[in-house]
């Protein structure tokens, strides 16, 4: 059985059907095809299409399919095109030839369309779920260091003092963007519009009541033009940009690891359980699971990158290079859904180090203090950012650490340093210092813990 072939003379190549047939990656939207196919039946029968009797059979035997690939018996067979063909011809040899009225007013286009939203928005909620657990990791790692001091970086060098919890919730604010983006490539998106109903193009000749239908699959409206609504795949693009962010943010986190666990800085130790050992030598720990995270983000970014491509030069209208959406979406998300308990599971079991951490604290990430220091006493910043650069360039020049420099040292670069001056020197009072909103002192830490945790409580409630 076929959809189509009734204008063919021949049967289609074999070679053919292997680059043409898409079954072997779009049976996992088999659940989203029934349930689309169950509502479509409905609306035919209320435009008066097929009868109650006949929906009533039609519903049945859908609901028989949907009961085959949950209990793993249903059968494909050769014919089997796609997963619309593989419902239909099942359908119909369930309940006989009125199975064929089912595709009445519909194609494939919108058919393919619609099903794909739907899987869509249900993966990225799943995502959504995934990257939850990892905020929540946060959290609880944060709220275990708010006191936990530790080297702040730009440029990959020393700069100011932070706190370790500081550090741990910058990635959560990271997650929480990519979680919003989630719900927006689901829902309250390009993909909260139904295309069911625009027909291979030109829209359904019968009374179809799309707005009842949106109801019934959960989409928020209509699609306004069917000819755009058949080949729209913006969600998906929309979709794929939402993991690339997500696998970049988680990139990022997965540099750090691997960099603050070298025995050279010590800062963090992974888990055993989460980390690996070399073939030739003993003593190595290697950060597997935070390299594949670094690496599997090149790969989530090429999936956005070849559905663009693709999309790029497509005339008006349904076209068979939109076969190629799937791959990269199903793609991505497996990609996340494999990376992401893994990448929890290191940050709530991850030992923090803060003797290590503080001592890699270095005594110029103080020059700024001095310089605010002296912006209290009246100086201008700019004039007071030079003084501090020249006690910095002193305290090389006397070979001592800038935190070893005297009153009388300070008071040759400025009158303005009092006898009050070396209490800047303290790298607990610079970070306690740092309490406006959003800021380092563990204060404000806490209070972002919390604003984070409502955050959280509303995105996933």
């Amino acid at each position: 059985m076929t959809l189509w072939g009734g204008r063919f003379s021949e049967p289609t190549d074999s070679d053919l059907r292997r680059l043409n047939d898409s079954i072997g990656f779009d049976q996992r939207m088999y659940a989203e095809d029934i349930r689309a196919s169950i509502a479509w039946a409905q609306a035919i029968r209320r435009a008066g299409v097929i009868t109650s009797d006949e929906a009533e059979r039609i519903v049945a035997g859908l609901e028989q399919v949907r009961g085959e690939f949950e209990a793993g018996t249903f059968a494909f067979k050769l014919s089997d095109e796609d997963i619309h063909t593989a419902v239909e011809r099942r359908l119909t040899e369930i309940v006989g030839a009125v199975g064929g009225k089912l595709h009445t007013g519909r194609s494939r286009n919108d058919q393919v369309a619609t099903d794909f939203r739907l899987i869509t928005v249900s993966m990225a909620r799943g995502l959504a779920a995934q990257i939850a657990q990892l905020q929540a990791a946060l959290i609880e790692k944060a709220e275990e260091h708010l006191d936990t001091l530790m080297p702040g970086y730009t440029h990959v060098q020393p700069a100011q003092p932070i706190t370790a919890a500081h550090w741990l919730m910058s990635y959560f604010w990271m997650f929480q963007r990519d979680t919003v983006r989630m719900e927006q490539s689901g829902s309250g998106s390009a993909g909260d519009k139904l295309p069911l109903g625009s027909g291979a193009l030109a829209g359904t000749p019968f009374a179809i009541e799309r707005d009842q239908l949106a109801s019934e699959l959960e989409f928020s409206a209509v699609s306004e033009n069917s000819l755009d609504a058949v080949s729209d795949r913006d969600f998906a693009a929309e979709f794929l940009f939402a993991a690339s962010m997500t696998g970049i943010h988680l990139s990022r986190l997965a540099e750090d690891l691997i960099w603050f666990s070298n025995p050279a800085l010590g800062f963090v130790t992974l888990d055993d359980r989460y980390s690996t050992g070399s073939s030739i030598m003993p003593q190595k720990r290697n950060p597997d699971p935070m390299e594949l995270a670094r690496g599997k983000a090149g790969r989530l970014i090429g999936n956005l990158t070849g559905l663009l491509t693709t999309l790029k030069g497509l005339p008006t209208g349904y076209n068979k290079d939109l076969q190629e959406d799937k791959e990269p979406v199903f793609d991505s998300y497996d990609t996340l859904m494999l990376i992401l308990p893994v990448i929890s599971a290191v940050v709530r079991t991850l030992k923090l180090n803060p003797d290590q951490m503080r001592a890699a604290l270095d005594a110029d990430m103080l020059a700024t203090d001095l310089a605010d220091y002296l912006v209290h006493r009246g100086m201008p910043f700019r004039e007071a950012h030079h003084v501090a650069g020249q006690a910095v360039r002193l305290a090389a020049e006397k070979g001592v650490r800038l935190t070893d420099l005297t009153v009388e040292d300070l008071r040759g670069l400025s009158p303005l340093f009092g006898d009050d001056a070396l209490v800047v020197f303290d790298f607990e009072a610079s970070v306690a210092r740092r309490k406006s909103v959003g800021g380092t002192a563990p204060d404000a830490v806490r209070m972002q813990i919390e604003a984070a945790k409502m955050e959280l409580g509303r995105s996933h409630k």
